[in-house]
């Protein structure tokens, strides 16, 4: 079996959700599928930590300086068999300069696990809008394979015009995430993780979620959240985890019930769930806004449940809290969920194929 060599140019490193979810994760699996993939990350660690210490600007300048070493990395003439792009090459420049870029016949794939688009189509700049507003519609029409987190990016790329488009959800490797017995009889834990750029999220939620802690003497964890992001709470005094890599499956497991709120608006309807995924693969039970992916992962009273508002998000929370057999039933149905269908065992099989057929193996 011809071995293929493909050059991934990632946003981030592992420390970067999207890139490590969407393609980092899967590279061991890869190279057993005889796929050898060198992997060049657009933006270092350093930048993504002034991003969630909130110092975008600086982190805006040094951007720059990133681009530039990525325009020398695709100016060198390598063997490779395709080319692997995580969205996009060069954030805020127009397509003809990564069109340009990309000269060789070498062909590319491009993965999304959010609604990039968004960010330039619905920009609050009309400048932005008018001059990269399809700027992605031009980088999905000319892959040979647009890879999309769920079908709300899938539907972006065939309006686009790409030729071939392929749903490939994000998963976890559920061999790191056990699923860990409850005491029914202890005080149940109400749990959410994510990262200082998605807590707003379940900060918009807080004064529900004090309501249903004060009245069940149940407790809050956040993991990921900003250290401060206590102090947004009044009645209660959530515990804040920091997040890493090692650590998270085992913070979630200290969890009873995972949640996932969002804001039902174009740029959720691109997310992916990742959460509610990692949730279930600990075997929890997960209450989650009815938003994009979370519809098609969520089994709306076999595995969790979907809320539309305060009303419902306030009635699966009470509910769970209150039957611990529930809890159990449901998190089992979860775990089996992502066996199924959200692990990386299922799902690398698909994606090597896609990069295979790309580099013409």
């Amino acid at each position: 079996m011809k071995r293929v060599k493909v050059l991934l140019f990632s946003r981030y490193s592992r420390r970067g959700p999207s890139s490590r979810l969407r393609s980092l994760q899967y590279l061991p699996l890869l190279e057993e599928q005889g796929i050898d993939v060198q992997v060049q990350a657009l933006f270092p660690d350093a930048y993504l930590e002034s991003l969630y210490e909130g110092k975008g600007k600086s982190a805006r300048y040094k951007g720059l300086l990133y681009g530039g070493k990525r325009m020398m990395q695709l100016l060198r003439e390598d063997d490779f068999d395709l080319t692997w792009i995580e969205g996009e090459l060069f954030p805020y420049l127009p397509s003809w300069i990564e069109a340009a870029l990309l000269r060789s016949n070498r062909p590319y794939v491009v993965d999304y696990d959010d609604a990039l688009f968004h960010r330039y189509d619905l920009s609050s700049s009309a400048l932005v809008r008018r001059l990269l507003g399809r700027k992605i519609d031009e980088v999905m029409r000319r892959a040979y394979c647009v890879v999309a987190g769920n079908g709300y990016l899938a539907d972006r790329a065939a309006s686009a015009g790409a030729t071939r488009i392929e749903i490939i959800p994000t998963v976890v490797d559920d061999d790191r995430y056990n699923v860990t017995p409850h005491d029914g009889n202890r005080q149940p834990v109400i749990g959410w993780i994510g990262s200082p750029a998605t807590e707003d999220y379940v900060l918009e939620y807080g004064e529900l979620l004090e309501k249903v802690c004060l009245a069940n003497q149940a407790r809050l964890l956040l993991v990921g959240a900003k250290d401060d992001a206590a102090g947004h709470f009044t009645e209660i005094k959530p515990e804040v985890m920091a997040w890493s890599e090692d650590t998270e499956a085992d913070a979630i497991a200290r969890m009873d019930i995972g949640i996932m709120p969002l804001r039902d608006s174009p740029w959720e309807r691109g997310k992916c769930g990742y959460k509610i995924v990692q949730y279930m693969a600990c075997g929890l039970p997960v209450v989650a806004s009815s938003v994009g992916a979370n519809i098609d992962i969520v089994d709306h009273g076999q595995n969790g449940f979907l809320a539309s508002d305060e009303v419902e998000w306030r009635d699966g929370l009470q509910r769970l809290i209150d039957d611990p057999r529930l809890r159990h039933r449901m998190g089992r149905a979860g775990r089996r969920r992502v066996e199924d269908h959200y692990s990386i065992r299922q799902q690398a099989p698909r994606l090597a194929a896609v990069l295979r057929t790309a580099g013409g193996c």
